[in-house]
């Protein structure tokens, strides 16, 4: 096990920048997830801490060792593609022993670290089958077997479950939590899902445009994002924001006024509203806000609006059954301890983090 620290870290292809100075420290044992749209750089991040890619400047450490411009083998890491990359000829056992047996373990070595690996994964009964033969979760798991052998300092994953049916992802995502706990291995852990990141990771970075925009747990992103970047993208669905302004007495958008927490110096100050969509209370008619209800998702326990709110098109989340219909209206309170407040210009957080 070790840490891994990036320092100042830039990468360019060309004269193309795509990673600006990144500074991060990833503790020993920990699982981080790299999080961010397409093309945020999360990829490529991981890319450079595996060595398939060299850095334009900057340091990247693995424990005490600085490997910046080592080989990838030399650098004691293990990474697992999205793609499992198995060789379809050989079995199960020989694809989790072909690093061994490539760096000339010894024989009897290989067969009790690929024994232990199998077993942890739920794969013993597998080793004489080949790649064709298996499930899409089942190669996942030899290609995390493949990994696991070598016991290298840190596990790198590039969005191993993304080519995996919605259901198996919701099965894999607990296994590899729990070969997190059994192994205690620092995990570098790439997806563009952020519930992937919120329910395995100890901390999530969030990535846009090669920058990092905030670093924290899941809960302290989901419940303090430093900014609208961060707010938008962490939580499923993703947060409501209605443009406005900020008075004495409530925020204000489309000559309707919704509560605000107590800020001092916010009256005057052009933002961005943002709530949750299941941070709305329904109330009586003649309380709270009105919201034109404008489409109805059943989700069997669950009811999703699609509502007009204030001069915004937003989506609330109720936790019961509701006999609404397109055209209705609501009456709606936003939470107040739940309310976001971001600079309409910069987009950071208005208030305390």
């Amino acid at each position: 096990m070790a840490a891994v620290v990036f320092s100042q870290v830039q990468k360019r292809f060309a004269s193309t920048p795509v990673i600006h100075g990144i500074d991060l420290a990833i503790r020993d044992g920990e699982f981080i997830a790299l999080v961010g749209p397409s093309g945020c750089g999360k990829s490529t991040l991981l890319r450079l801490l595996a060595g398939l890619e060299t850095v334009s400047s900057g340091r990247i450490a693995i424990g005490a060792r600085d490997v910046t411009e080592l080989d990838p083998k030399d650098r004691d890491i293990a990474m697992v593609f999205q793609n499992y990359a198995l060789y379809p000829h050989m079995t199960v056992a020989a694809n989790m022993a072909f690093s061994l047996e490539h760096r000339g373990r010894p024989r009897a070595e290989i067969a009790e670290r690929v024994g232990w690996a199998a077993q942890i994964l739920g794969l013993s009964a597998l080793l004489e089958r080949y790649p064709r033969q298996l499930s899409g979760g089942q190669r996942q798991r030899v290609a995390m077997g493949r990994a696991i052998v070598r016991n290298p300092q840190v596990f790198l994953f590039d969005e191993p479950l993304s080519n995996l049916d919605a259901k198996l992802r919701i099965v894999m995502r607990g296994e590899i939590k729990a070969l997190h706990r059994k192994l205690g291995t620092t995990m570098v852990y790439v997806t563009h899902d952020q519930v992937e990141a919120m329910t395995m990771a100890d901390r999530i970075v969030v990535l846009h445009g090669g920058r990092i925009e905030q670093v924290g747990t899941p809960l302290e992103l989901f419940d303090r994002p430093a900014n609208r970047f961060v707010a938008g993208f962490i939580g499923s669905p993703a947060m409501n924001f209605i443009e406005g302004r900020c008075t004495a007495h409530g925020f204000e958008a489309d000559g309707v006024l919704l509560p605000l927490p107590v800020m001092d110096g916010l009256p005057g100050q052009a933002a961005s509203y943002g709530i949750r969509p299941e941070h709305f209370e329904r109330c009586a008619p003649g309380e709270g806000v009105a919201a034109q209800v404008q489409g109805v998702e059943p989700l069997g326990s669950d009811t999703q609006l699609n509502l007009r709110l204030a001069g915004a098109d937003v989506v609330a989340l109720f936790h019961e059954r509701l006999a609404v219909q397109p055209g209705d209206t609501l009456h709606l309170r936003p939470r107040l301890e739940a309310v976001h407040l971001f600079d309409a210009e910069s987009g950071q957080r208005l208030g305390p983090m």
